[in-house]
This record gives C-alpha cells, sequence and structure tokens, in this order.
C-alpha cells in the first residue's frame, strides 16, 4: 500500500483566537459550534477581532486528522481544493511540510478565495468556529484521485462535506471508489449542527454501511435519536461495522464489531479543546493502519494524543510531541 489513509474534505486555512466570553458575546456568535459564514461576515468578524492573538495554519476538520496520521509516521494524502490566492499559497506549503501529498499542484488552482475558518477560544478552552468554504465549497468529483484511492488501507471522510451538495457527492463518489477496491471506509459525524441539519445527507454518505465511525456523545446522540452514549451505540451499529464515541472528559465508548471496550480518560490541562476529536479520530486511524495497534490500544492511544493537544493551543501538535506519545 502506498497511503495508511487517505481523506477528502474542507481545505480550511484556521486562524485560531483567544478570545474572552464577553468579546465572544458582542461579535454575537453562538458558542461552541461551526457556523458557515458567507465572506461579508467573515470580514466583518475579523475587523472585530483586531488585536487579538492569533495562530494561522492550514486546516479543516480531516486535514487535521490527516496531518497527525503523517506526524504520526503513516502515508497519508488529502483530497481537496484551493484557490490560486495566498491563503491557498500557504495552505499548499504547511500540507507538504507536514508530510502530506495531496491532489492540488502548483499552477493548477483556479481563480477565487481559499477558504478561512475563525476559530475563537475562550478562557474555558471552548471553541467557537466560523467557517468561510470559499472556494473549498465547490469540492467535486474532479478533486477525487482515484489510484490514491485503492493504493490506500482506509479512505477518511469529513462530515462537514455535506453541508454542499458537491462535496457530499465528492464523498459518496470516493467512499464507491474505495468499496470497489476492497478499501476500508471511515467517516466522522464532524459537529452536532451537521447531524441536525444535514442528517439524511449524511445518511448518503454512509451508504449501505462504513467500516468505521467516529463521533463525540452529542453526535451520536441525535443521529440515533438516543439519551446516553450506550444507547446511541447501540443504535448506529448497523451504520458502521466499527464504532468511536469520544465522550470528552469521560474518554471513549468503542465498538470493534465484536466486542464492546470503554477507554478510560486521560489527565489533560485543558487550554483548548479545538480539534480533540480531530486529533482522536487521526491518531485511531495511524494506530489501526499502520501503527500495529488492536482496537483497545488504539482507543488508548487516541485518548492520550486527545488529551495532549487539548493543553496545547492549536489543532495540532508540534511533530516532537507526535513522536514522544509514539514513545510512551
Amino acid at each position: 500500500m502506498t497511503y495508511d489513509v487517505y481523506g477528502i474534505g474542507n481545505a480550511l486555512v484556521d486562524s485560531e483566537f483567544r478570545i474572552s466570553a464577553a468579546a465572544l458575546d458582542a461579535l454575537g456568535l453562538d458558542k461552541g459550534v461551526m457556523t458557515l459564514v458567507e465572506r461579508p461576515r467573515l470580514e466583518e468578524l475579523v475587523a472585530g477581532l483586531e488585536g487579538f492573538e492569533h495562530t494561522r495554519a492550514s486546516g479543516g476538520s480531516a486535514a487535521n486528522s490527516i496531518i497527525a496520521v503523517a506526524q504520526f509516521g503513516g502515508r497519508a494524502f488529502y483530497s481537496c481544493k484551493v484557490a490560486n490566492d495566498e491563503t491557498g499559497d500557504f495552505y499548499l506549503r504547511d500540507l507538504r511540510a507536514c508530510g502530506v501529498d495531496s491532489n492540488i499542484h502548483d499552477g493548477h488552482r483556479p481563480p477565487g478565495d481559499t477558504g478561512r475558518c475563525l476559530v475563537l477560544v475562550t478562557p474555558d478552552a471552548e471553541r467557537t468556529m466560523n467557517t468561510y468554504l470559499g472556494i473549498t465549497g465547490d469540492l467535486s468529483d474532479a478533486e477525487i484521485d482515484e489510484d490514491a484511492i485503492a493504493a490506500s488501507r482506509y479512505v477518511y471522510l469529513e462530515g462537514y462535506l455535506v453541508s454542499a451538495d458537491a462535496g457530499r457527492r465528492a464523498a459518496i463518489h470516493a467512499r464507491h471508489c474505495a468499496e470497489l477496491a476492497g478499501v476500508k471506509t471511515a467517516l466522522s459525524l464532524s459537529d452536532p449542527n451537521m447531524v441536525q441539519f444535514f442528517r439524511d445527507g449524511l445518511l448518503e454518505m454512509i451508504g449501505n454501511r462504513v467500516d468505521l465511525l467516529f463521533c463525540n456523545q452529542a453526535e451520536a446522540c441525535l443521529m440515533a435519536g438516543a439519551d446516553s452514549a450506550q444507547a446511541a451505540l447501540e443504535a448506529l451499529k448497523p451504520l458502521a461495522r466499527q464504532l468511536c464515541i469520544t465522550l470528552g472528559s469521560q474518554g471513549a465508548l468503542l465498538w470493534d464489531g465484536r466486542a464492546q471496550h470503554r477507554v478510560a480518560p486521560c489527565a489533560a490541562r485543558l487550554v483548548d479543546s479545538n480539534g480533540a476529536g480531530d486529533m482522536f479520530a487521526g491518531a485511531f486511524l495511524y494506530a489501526i493502519s499502520s501503527g500495529g495497534m488492536d482496537f483497545p490500544a488504539a482507543g488508548a492511544f487516541a485518548a492520550r494524543a486527545a488529551a495532549e493537544v487539548v493543553g496545547h493551543f492549536g489543532p495540532r501538535l508540534p511533530i516532537e510531541r507526535s513522536r514522544a506519545l509514539l514513545a510512551g
């Protein structure tokens, strides 16, 4: 196999800000969720955030997970769409620097705006995201590399793609390609808002069944119409051969297709919750695709990685911290 994990998702340059709860309220934002915005609203928010400390990195939920796979030592590919602008230049440089192969090539990017995401982190470590999709909203089958899919162990689909018709169709096409090639499929539900407003589209992306489904407790309960993680796990089994439901400070609940496993929580210094779920998925996919770990061990490793990333400002770890986690 050429790649351990092939991902498809939005390409967003993340600008992450430290912000007070009062400042968040003054901007009129719904705390703790991802909200799609148009360019005028993005520019309004950027103006309102002038002077706040922030960082910039290539992102998008699936991109964060795929970058984690690469930083742990896995072989990764990411299908996405960026424009021929400065933001796109930055995205491509950063993705390559992280060791991720991509469908994007210099000189073949269309005009437009590369997607951006404003990630606002309050003192309680909660993240609030406002996303301007830009050209990534036009992600389509054209960005799919079928040869790379066939040469992968897993194809990982980002649930956020459900919010755009073309993106949803591209994700479905990628799943079909994987199934035809005998490649395992994984999908993340991504965000409670995606489940609340686009549940039917997510079911289309899942198809008959994916091999592995990632979600947090809120997403799982919304998807299943359940009132507990345990009930949700039982209700979601027809949708996936294996399941990972993260429970925040309570660890995680896993189903490996035969048995249920409970992952103990890891002590964490909570600085920034952004990227915790992305890191869990990336670390887990690395562990089962190329790390030689079984399901319980992969869950424990992913929980340690997620606990590490929430103690760090930003959705990814420095490479040295990623390798230190592997060393135990």
